[in-house]
């Protein structure tokens, strides 16, 4: 896995690479890995996660097809606007009427 530095910015570069970590699952595989797992709690374990894969992707499915009412969105804070030059004062001129 890469990640690259630019400006020399290293926090934001150390926040994308625990972004993509995260998104591959390499946080619970570690935790997962720090105990013995016994063979029937593996089993179990797989077990739920499939019927919970399942349940998702038939969700996912019924709200497509219009079954099920879409999830609410939750309302995004707006995001501070920068600050736009002051617009130049318009220069009088004879066309505009100023003398």
């Amino acid at each position: 896995m890469q990640v690259l530095v630019r400006d020399n910015n290293v926090d934001q570069a150390l926040r994308v690479l625990k972004k993509k970590l995260q998104r591959e699952g390499v946080f619970r595989e570690m935790k997962q890995r720090r105990a013995y797992e016994k063979p029937s709690e593996r089993r179990a374990r797989e077990k739920a996660e499939a019927i919970r894969r399942a349940r998702k992707l038939a969700r996912k499915q019924a709200q497509r097809e219009g079954l099920l009412p879409a999830p609410k969105q939750k309302p995004r804070p707006a995001k501070p606007r920068p600050a736009t030059p002051a617009s130049p004062t318009p220069s009088l001129t004879p066309a505009a009427g100023g003398f």
